[in-house]
């Protein structure tokens, strides 16, 4: 299937200006460009929730910032943790603002954004370290959150959602109990190559050479720390019991194999999972439902999914 038009439009505008290379980049201006590229898009007045607060969560070196959405309902909810993308380099609870209120809204559930620290200044594992205490902080405090203990989601895009997929496997190793797990577009391995790298290697936003900087900057060149599963859900053992997944990729991103892939681990390892990969779609698509309908199309229908195992 071809490239969605209103994405190509937007693709052809970001082409005719290249981005120098991230590691020739100083992260205090790749960050500036993520915010101002995830908080300028054209769009639609910022979602309606019941309420919205930032606040803090004990973590290993210091207090981690959180930004608390609770949806328009009365009575217990269920919980999603939310890790940003933005390639464990960029990102925060503004870059992000838009997508955890949809997801808020859409699956009626109290949502809890994480504002972990980046690389490269806290490689790995700071990231994947504050990210799990921040889950266990809400798993255990869940009364202050969506109040049902059997409803805790986690949730991410991009380096988010291999953060997600990294603390899943860490909660059922702990036997501590997890409702689902929703990813975006995940990156799921930094020790191998995969086809959809070079298929889209260039001019669709994410490019394989990001791909590598980006891995690079977080777990540097080791290779027994980029196989680890803490960096590499795919490679991790084994992939029982793990829970329910809703794993979703585009076709024009160069994450999508390995996207996919992490899904077909998991449905070997009998673990429910709905996966898609959708045509038409790029890396990033949460961000780009007020330009693209069938990006909006597509969140609808995964956040439907979330919304129906934390049912």
């Amino acid at each position: 299937m071809p490239l969605d038009p209103a994405l190509a439009v937007l693709l052809d505008q970001l082409n005719a200006h290249p981005a120098a290379r991230v590691l020739d980049t100083d992260p205090a201006v790749l960050r500036a460009v993520n915010r101002e590229l995830s908080t300028g898009l054209p769009g639609a007045e910022p979602i309606e929730v019941g309420a919205v607060a930032d606040a803090t969560v004990p973590g290993p070196a210091g207090d981690i910032p959180v930004r608390v959405y609770r949806p328009a309902a009365d009575g217990p909810v269920p919980t999603v943790v939310f890790f940003h993308g933005g390639g464990w380099v960029t990102g925060d609870l503004d870059t992000h603002d838009a997508v955890t209120r949809r997801l808020c809204r859409d699956v009626r559930a109290v949502v809890v954004a994480v504002d972990y620290r980046l690389a490269p200044e806290h490689p790995f594992p700071a990231a994947y370290d504050d990210c799990l205490a921040a889950a266990r902080h809400i798993a255990g405090h869940i009364d202050d959150y969506g109040a049902r203990p059997d409803r805790l989601a986690l949730a991410g895009d991009s380096a988010g959602g291999n953060l997600a997929a990294a603390v899943a496997l860490a909660f059922r190793d702990e036997h501590r109990p997890l409702a689902a797990q929703f990813l975006a577009y995940p990156a799921t391995d930094c020790d191998g190559d995969h086809p959809s790298r070079t298929e889209n290697a260039t001019g669709y936003g994410l490019s394989h050479q990001d791909v590598l900087d980006l891995q690079h900057l977080y777990a540097g060149d080791d290779p027994a720390v980029r196989s680890c599963a803490r960096v590499s859900p795919l490679r991790a053992a084994d992939h029982s019991g793990l829970a329910p997944a809703v794993i979703a990729t585009a076709r024009y991103d160069p994450l999508r194999d390995e996207g996919n892939a992490y899904a077909a681990a998991l449905i070997e390892a009998g673990v429910d999972v709905f996966a898609r990969t959708y045509d038409g779609l790029i890396h990033a698509f949460l961000h780009l439902t007020h330009i693209s309908p069938a990006a909006d199309a597509a969140v609808a229908e995964l956040h439907d999914r979330l919304r129906s195992r934390l049912a």
